[in-house]
Formats: structure tokens, sequence, C-alpha cells
């Protein structure tokens, strides 16, 4: 197990990128925070909440199957995730390819 403490915070770009059926998203929280990490199709609307909740710092990942809060599967095409925590903003982008 990794315990070292990240120096601060990142939002890692995803992996694989294109994807299909499922991506990996990386990201480190430099002090114990409340993080939320969402996605958003290319019209801003959230698509997915991925996380949310308070977490220590440290090391994280999370994997977006390309659904939706609802549980059906996304359209092909960009979308962009974005995390918050703290005052720490970050976002990406990524691409559903079918």
């Amino acid at each position: 197990e990794d315990n070292e403490v990240p120096a601060g915070f990142e939002l890692s770009q995803n992996y694989p990128n294109p994807f299909n059926p499922a991506t990996t998203i990386n990201y480190s929280v430099g002090e114990a925070s409340d993080v939320s990490i969402n996605i958003y199709n290319v019209n801003g609307q959230m698509v997915k909440q991925l996380v949310n909740t308070a977490q220590e710092a440290g090391t994280y990942k999370v994997v977006w199957d390309a659904t939706n809060n609802n549980g059906n599967k996304v359209a092909s095409g960009i979308y962009f995730y974005q995390i918050k925590a703290g005052e720490f903003v970050q976002t990406k982008k990524m691409i559903l390819l079918k």
C-alpha cells in the first residue's frame, strides 16, 4: 500500500482514452477534503456523479462505466470530468467510442 501523502491535488488523464466500455480516473487529494468528481456532457449537463464524499489525503482511483446516474449507457462522444476538493477544481476531457 502506498502511504505517501501526495504533494497536492491532482486530476490525472483517464485511461484508456478513448475508451469503451469503461475508463479509470486517478486523482490525488493533498489534504483531507470533501471531494466530488462529476462527469459532464458537452452541453455542461452532469451525467454521472462518481465521487461525493469526505476523503483523507491520498491517491485514489475511480472507474466510470459510461453510464449515467440512472444506470443507462450514455452515447458516444466527448465528456468532461471535474474534481472539486476544497478550493481545488480541475477539469479534463475524455472520449467515449463505441
